[in-house]
């Protein structure tokens, strides 16, 4: 049952327990999501008059609204499920607005209390059975309605389709761009759904209200929510606000020129009272300038020369009307580009107060694979007690960092021989590796050395009286850039 809780008009809707003929109690002063709600700001205002408004405003399907009279003084409230007059029979609908608010919304929309329809009684439960059966089968009957249409060529659209409360009568809303012969189209009709058939042909902006939707700024659409009058939207309105004539990026959801672009007509036509015309023409010693340009936020024109377009001076409005008051003298303005005063640089903020990109990051990143064997690095005090516990080891004293650049280089071969230090010392130390082998693992670092390294150190190892060059040894030969052709 449509009782105006969660849903905007949705047959297939239950609230449960809470739903009742009365309405449903977690209904609040507005409605929730009924199309073109109005909030009851004076709900919690008791009426200081003795009399109360009688008539309440009643809200069909979608965006369908009237005002009835209560004359049977029922207690009814917003959610209120009520069966009241219509044309042939009666209708169901659900109250949207209770009170005094009610008349302000009957000057608004001009309705006339004298032609105001009655409410009959509240809703039975005859009444919903038979209203939520004629709602279930809306979908299928527009269908069926724009197959028909279609069969006879009829340039139409069915947009939508509302069966009355008691299924006396069937309403098709449809829009079209001219006239539409409907005589063969309601016989089909009449023949098809056995009902009264009424044909109401409605704009494209009344379609959307129906349909519903979101619009490009990503709420729902203006007409399906609070707007209730249409004004005329022309590309005027969009010449006044320096919007560029794009058709993709003005129209709305209905294809029509979106309603937004009037709410801040009035705004820009305040700040434009000040400019000068943008038809504004400035005769300068080097030729003739016109306004190509205006920005209303800056305060703004700019201004070309009619033989050459392509260069764009700005100016102030205010040296602008100086110009053009200078021209009505009879007296000519200096060239654009001597009027042009250079652009004060902008002072940036930076709320960080950090313009380094890299600020998050950690530093000293080339470090990080020294860090495990530094991490116990003993104190100054300590020094000698643990360099005698490392020779016992095996490992040796350990040599400070910075002694690691004066290794000698590959490219200098008078400086091998002193290489054999560092594998004799290695030598040395396997025994002691070898005994504390079933204590403690391996080290690990003679196994991460390249094979050419090996190689060189198994050569060094052997005495210089017997060093003679072996047949056998794998001689590597040395890369050297290619010579340049001169003829090249």
């Amino acid at each position: 049952m449509s009782c105006g809780c969660k849903t905007s008009g949705d047959s297939a809707h239950s609230c449960g327990p809470k739903k009742t003929a009365n309405g449903c109690e977690s209904v609040n002063t507005c409605g929730n999501s009924y199309k073109l709600s109005v909030f009851d700001w004076l709900s919690n205002v008791d009426n200081p008059a003795s009399n109360r408004c009688d008539y309440v405003e009643v809200r069909f399907k979608n965006d369908r609204k009237s005002f009835f009279k209560n004359v049977n003084n029922f207690p009814l409230h917003i959610g209120s499920v009520v069966t009241v007059e219509s044309s042939p029979g009666h209708d169901v609908g659900v109250v949207s607005l209770t009170g005094e608010l009610v008349k302000i919304q009957m000057k608004k929309k001009r309705a006339s209390e004298e032609t105001a329809l009655k409410i009959y009684r509240l809703a039975n439960q005859k009444d919903i059975e038979v209203w939520q059966e004629v709602r279930k089968k809306e979908d299928s009957v527009k269908i069926e309605a724009r197959k028909i249409s279609h069969k006879l060529g009829l340039e139409m659209k069915i947009t939508d389709v509302e069966y009355q409360g008691d299924a006396s009568k069937v309403t098709f809303y449809y829009t079209a761009e001219g006239r539409v012969d409907f005589r063969q189209l309601i016989k089909e009709y009449a023949a098809a759904f056995r009902t009264k058939i009424d044909m109401k042909q409605i704009g494209f902006r009344q379609e959307a209200a129906k349909v519903g939707g979101i619009g490009s700024c990503g709420r729902e659409l203006c007409c399906s929510t609070w707007l209730t009058d249409f004004r005329s939207v022309n590309t005027n309105v969009a010449r006044y606000q320096q919007l560029s004539i794009n058709p993709q990026k003005l129209a709305g959801q209905c294809g029509k020129l979106k309603c937004c672009l009037n709410y801040e007509l009035d705004s820009y036509l305040d700040a434009l009272s000040n400019f000068p015309s943008s038809s504004t023409m400035l005769d300068t010693e080097k030729g003739r300038a016109f306004c190509i340009k205006i920005d209303v936020f800056k305060k703004k024109m700019w201004f070309a020369y009619v033989d050459s377009s392509m260069a764009w001076y700005d100016f102030d409005i205010e040296l602008v009307k100086k110009l053009i008051a200078k021209n009505k003298k009879g007296e000519r303005t200096p060239p654009l580009e001597d009027l042009k005063q250079p652009d004060a640089p902008l002072q940036t903020i930076d709320l960080i107060q950090e313009n380094s990109v890299d600020r998050f990051e950690k530093k000293n990143r080339g470090f990080n694979k020294n860090r495990p064997q530094n991490q116990n690095r003993p104190n100054n005090n300590n020094n000698n007690n643990n360099n005698q516990n490392g020779q016992s080891q095996g490992q040796g004293p350990r040599k400070p960092r910075p002694e690691r650049s004066d290794r000698p280089q590959n490219s200098d071969k008078s400086e091998r021989p002193e290489r054999s230090e560092r594998p004799a010392r290695a030598e040395n130390t396997n025994p002691n590796a070898n005994t504390n082998s079933s204590n403690k693992p391996r080290p690990q670092k003679p196994q991460q050395q390249p094979k050419a390294q090996l190689e060189k150190v198994e050569a060094s190892a052997v005495p210089e009286k017997n060093a003679q060059p072996n047949p056998n040894k794998k001689k590597f030969k040395k890369k050297f850039p290619p010579k340049k052709d001169n003829n090249a």
